[in-house]
């Protein structure tokens, strides 16, 4: 037995490996093949004053047309940028035209890269002038200066002071809102190199990557195009790998990590002071606060590695997801057992209970590997979207199913207060449970839509607040569940079981007199004297 798990370890390790070799994080390389999206979502990345971003598109191939039948605003790249994820974009103006054929309005902070490959040029046009978006200045080839990881471009300082100037010339005399540059073609492959900086206030901002493929929106039926490209983003804010909303996440999860540690620790004392009335499953309520606090530790490990260097160590990434996965499982684990009354009103599951965890703990460990999937794939392939779906629709259905068991236990109080004389007690059950239920659907829809709601409404930089509101829901759940269903003997929840266990054994006495004075009668005993009654043994 003990060899089969340590396979089954192995088996989730090597799994959870394989994932997370698909992507190198703040530090991406995407590589798609045939594909045939209209729009590719590359990456998105919030800049302080000083980041920069670097692009290398080593290879891009175009498939199924000819080169001659894709005119210069067929394919190419756009970048704009917003001050948080909930504004609409330069993208989101008209979804039924092409952005690469619109002129960039003045209205948005928007770059068009349009890939004219009969004339090999990259034709660039930018909607904000007067220093609103930042210059793209290109990298060129012999200039190039290779960082350690794998076709991701650094551009040197002398690239960033000489490229920029000349940039800022051709701009200035030319006085246009479009910049040509050199687009390289060897062998049917195209590539381009370009990075930008941010070099005043005014230019820090969310910006969103995309790249375009517009040609079945014009109208051709003499193919299906399809790209095969590989592109590799650099990005990084002066002081870090992470996101401006990001940076504060390593401290804010050591921070949480401890909170949790701390309720744990009491939990674990309230336990041993109140042991004449602790259940099995107030221990495993002592797991979950410990767990949540490992996970949150090698969460913070993961971060802090990202930030300084731009992508993680695996070894911590997958100790991370090992202890996400356990803490998923055993929250819902619990909650679907609280909500049985298993341990404290009855000690076996019923069959209905039974299918509830049989449908519970699969969705759990699907939604838990669909979440690391998508936290080790690249934002622009074609799995991370179904994944994300696939992530969404589980999560709703895990949330759904551990409410039925409450349910049913409410409407079981319910009838049992009418019929078994025990109304006081099951009323007060009634109420908890109705507490418990209210509790549970006001955690699910703070962490799922409130939380997410303020992530898209908060400044850029600000990100990190989803992150801290959601782990404080949780706290404070674990805080109200193990204050309602602690151990005390006046606590509604377990008088059930004990007035059951007094009624038990008040019928054992009934039962044992009984059957000792069965073989008691009251009789006569007529003796030669005066007249007397006598009891005796007949």
């Amino acid at each position: 037995m003990a060899a089969d798990k340590g396979y089954m370890l192995t088996g989730v390790y090597l799994l959870l490996m394989l994932f997370f070799r698909l992507s190198f994080c703040r530090i991406h390389h995407l590589v798609l093949k045939d594909d045939i999206r209209q729009k590719v979502h590359l990456n998105t990345f919030g800049f302080y004053k000083n980041g920069y971003m670097s692009v290398n598109l080593s290879s891009l191939s175009l498939t199924g047309v000819s080169i001659e039948d894709i005119d210069g605003t067929t394919i190419g790249f756009s970048l704009d940028r917003t001050s948080s994820n909930g504004f609409s974009t330069y993208l989101d103006d008209d979804l039924e035209y092409c952005v690469l054929k619109k002129q960039p309005s003045s209205e948005f902070a928007v770059v068009l890269l349009p890939l004219d490959f009969k004339k090999n040029l990259v034709r660039m046009r930018v909607s904000a002038e007067g220093g609103r978006f930042p210059d793209i200045i290109p990298v060129i080839p012999s200039g190039q200066s290779t960082n350690k990881s794998e076709n991701v471009l650094e551009p040197s300082q002398e690239d960033k002071e000489g490229e920029k100037t000349q940039s800022t010339r051709s701009r200035d005399s030319s006085n246009k809102a479009e910049v040509t540059y050199a687009l390289q073609h060897r062998d049917n492959l195209y590539s381009f190199q370009f990075y930008f900086n941010i070099t005043t206030e005014e230019q820090q901002g969310l910006y969103n990557f995309y790249f375009h493929n517009c040609y079945k929106k014009q109208g051709v039926e003499t193919g299906t195009l399809r790209f095969n490209i590989d592109i590799s983003i650099w990005e990084k804010n002066p002081e870090s790998y992470l996101s401006a909303g990001e940076i504060p996440l390593p401290k804010l999860y050591i921070c949480m990590s401890l909170l949790f540690f701390l309720i744990g620790t009491l939990w674990v004392h309230v336990l041993r002071t109140r042991s004449a009335d602790v259940y099995k499953i107030h221990w495993l309520m002592a797991a979950l606060p410990f767990t949540k606090s490992l996970s949150l530790i090698f969460h913070a490990i993961d971060y802090y590695y990202i930030s300084n260097q731009g992508y993680p160590i695996e070894g911590w990434a997958v100790v991370y997801y090992i202890t996400h996965l356990l803490k998923g499982a055993l929250l819902f684990i619990t909650i679907a057992l609280i909500g049985t009354g298993w341990a404290f009103v009855k000690h076996i599951l019923s069959d209905k209970d039974k299918k509830i965890f049989m449908i519970v703990i699969p969705l759990q460990v699907l939604a838990n590997v669909a979440y690391i999937i998508i936290e080790s794939t690249e934002e622009g392939s074609s799995e991370y979207g179904l994944w994300m779906e696939i992530l969404f629709l589980v999560d709703l259905l895990c949330c759904g199913a551990i409410l039925f068991p409450v349910v049913w236990s409410i409407r079981h109080l319910q009838e049992a207060s009418a019929t078994d004389g025990k109304a006081a007690i099951n009323l007060a059950q009634l109420k908890l449970f109705r507490h418990y239920y209210v509790m549970i659907v006001c955690y699910i829809y703070f962490t799922r839509i409130i939380a997410i709601l303020i992530k898209v409404i908060v400044p850029f930089q600000w990100k990190w607040l989803y992150q801290l509101l959601d782990e404080l829901a949780t706290l404070t759940f674990f805080f109200l569940t193990g204050h309602k269903f602690r151990p005390a003997s006046y606590n509604p929840y377990l008088l059930l079981s004990a007035e059951d266990e007094e009624d038990m054994e008040m019928d054992d006495v009934v039962t044992t007199s009984t059957a000792i004075g069965e073989g008691l009668k009251k009789v006569k005993k007529v003796s030669n004297g005066p007249s007397e009654e006598r009891e005796s043994m007949a």
